[in-house]
Parts: C-alpha cells; structure tokens; sequence
C-alpha cells in the first residue's frame, strides 16, 4: 500500500481517541467522527456511506453505529474494522469474512463490568432518592418537592444473573440488607447459588423465581442485566410492566431493546410505576424531539423518569485502555503481525 493509510474514528464522544494513535501519524491519516449516524434511516444510511468510502480501516466504539452486509458491501476500500470490547452484535461478521476484512475487538480494562455495576447503583439510589430532581430544584430557587424512599430491606429483582446482575446484587445484600430475587430464561437455583458462592455469598442470597410475572409482582426494584439477542428483545412488554407493583422502580442499564419501548412510555406516562432510570435506548444518541427528552416526567400524574446517555460502561479508565489496544491492533495490522483478539 502506497501512502498513508486512511483511518476514520467513530463516535468517540468525549474526543479522547487521537492521542492513542500518536505514534502511528507518520503512517496513518486519521479522521474523527464524533456524531454518530443512524443506518436505520435511510437518509442517515446514505450519509454513512459516502462519509466512510474513503477509508481503509474504520474504528468503531461498542455498538453505537451497526454494520450490516449492505454498508459493508458499499465501503470499497475498507480493508479492517476495529471495534471495542470482545463481542459486537451490531456487526454483520458474515458479511465482514465474506469480503476478507477482519474484526477485532478489544479484551479493556477488568473496570468495565465494575463501571456498569456502580452506574446501576448509582442510578437506584438517584431515582429513589430524588438526587436529580432536588438538585435542579435547588439551582432554580426551589427546595424540598417530593420523598425520596428508602432501600434497605427491600426486594431487588435481576433479570439477568450473569457477571453484572450478580454483583448488583452482592451490593443489595451486603450493603442494603436486600432479598435479592432473579429471572431468566433458562436460570435455576443451583446456578444462581453458583453465582452467590462467586460473590463470598451463601447459596440462597439469589432466590429464583420460576415465573416471569412473579418475578415482576414481587420486585420492589427491578435491574435487568439481559443480554440483547432475537429472543431477549422486548423481554419487558406490557404483561411485565403491568405485573409492577405501583411503588416499583425500574433500571435498565444493559441495553434498550430489551424493554417494549413503546409499552414504557405508556406505562410512565400513567404513572403506573413509581420511576425509571435509563441509561440505554432503542436510538442512541437520543434524537432531539424524543419523548423522553420532552416530556414533564414527575409531575400531572406520570411517573418520575432519570435518563443518562448510555455512560454505564463509559468510565476513563475503560475507554483510555480499550483505544489503547484498537492502536495496538492497528499497529500490528500496519507491520503484518497477527491481530489480537479476533472476532472473526
């Protein structure tokens, strides 16, 4: 290959990404892309592709803009995509082996299930105490609106008991007093004892419940910690969030799909639910005129509703050490050494 290779950067919202590359400039002409494009739409589908043409690798961070075997088949010159972490759904790995293009990911920092997991907790306390909305109160010249509640002694409900759910719910036991119960799928109690004895917990601390909707009647919380997938998209519709007790708080910090968006916002609009906090969405980045972004939320009736712009795993020291092995690969790909950690 004869000059420098041609390199576009995705989404890198906080713009921390160039300096990681540094040393490769002499060899690489790098551009950024910090607003994110939505193939979905047509229009925006189109944009992505005369913007992304030119290039001979393409940076991606997690899932925030997908690749589909036709945007694929539209890059010409696109000879390597890295990505970040060990799996990407939103990538059509098929489509990307058929052309002779590899993917790679990246192993990160052990911090990143620790990120998630102290967002989630975050986000619980924050919902049940008020913290947003009393701090926007104050700085309008407000004070004290309505209560917050307690969590101590409660019920937590994960949906999800993999690495993240178990230790959201090591935290309800141990520094809450919480009965922690769970769902999925295909989770029985010898597994979620299995997850408890991973925590330093005695089998029991994780209860399994053997019916979905019990599971949702029973929660004072509900966390979920699903992995996206055909099955598991829409594993919360209307059956589940009616089955919420009035007093119940929802978190989602895994991904938006999971959740019937549709069904949710009808149910916060009705107040149905004490509150929501979310920090991932159906569209990412949230359009301008979405009802979450517009609506009254806490007040004439509808539910109280705390939004963060999916920052669970954003931490600094996850996405320093995960643009830090995307440059590595791209150094390795750049001499024709073997790329580390494959993805096809």
């Amino acid at each position: 290959m004869t000059g420098k290779v041609k390199v576009a950067i995705l989404d890198d919202y906080q713009g921390i990404a160039l300096s990681h590359f540094a040393h490769l400039q002499s060899r690489v002409e790098i551009s950024s892309f910090p607003e994110t494009l939505d193939p979905r739409d047509p229009s925006q589908q189109k944009e992505l592709i005369l913007r992304l043409q030119p290039f001979d690798v393409i940076l991606t961070m997690r899932e925030r803009t997908p690749f589909s075997s036709e945007t694929i088949a539209a890059l010409p010159n696109l000879k390597l995509l890295l990505t970040t972490g060990t799996r990407n759904l939103s990538l059509d790995l098929p489509a990307f082996s058929t052309r002779g293009i590899p993917v790679a990911g990246t192993v990160g920092s052990p911090q990143a299930v620790g990120s998630t997991v102290e967002h989630t907790w975050a986000l619980i306390l924050d919902l049940a105490k008020h913290v947003a909305r009393d701090d926007a109160a104050i700085k309008h010249g407000g004070w004290q609106g309505s209560l917050g509640i307690s969590v101590s002694g409660k019920t937590l409900g994960l949906l999800g008991l993999g690495k993240l759910g178990s230790q959201v719910g090591r935290i309800a036991v141990l520094a809450f007093h919480m009965k922690v119960i769970a769902w999925s799928a295909n989770l029985t109690q010898e597994k979620a004892d299995e997850q408890a004895f991973a925590q330093g917990l005695p089998a029991g601390s994780f209860v399994v419940v053997p019916s979905k909707l019990d599971f949702f009647r029973w929660a004072d919380i509900v966390s979920i910690h699903n992995v996206l997938s055909d099955r598991s998209r829409g594993i919360v519709g209307v059956e589940e969030l009616a089955a919420l007790k009035p007093t119940a708080l929802l978190v989602n910090t895994s991904r938006g799909p999971l959740i019937d968006e549709a069904a949710l916002l009808e149910a916060l609009r009705k107040g149905r639910i004490r509150g929501a906090a979310l920090d991932v969405f159906d569209t990412e980045p949230l359009p301008a005129g979405s009802p979450w972004r517009t609506t009254a939320w806490g007040t004439e009736g509808r539910s109280e509703v705390l939004l963060t712009p999916h920052t669970g795993y954003a931490q600094e020291e996850v996405l320093h050490s995960w643009y830090d092995e995307e440059a590595e690969n791209l150094r390795r790909w750049l001499d024709g050494e073997e790329l580390q950690w494959k993805m096809n």
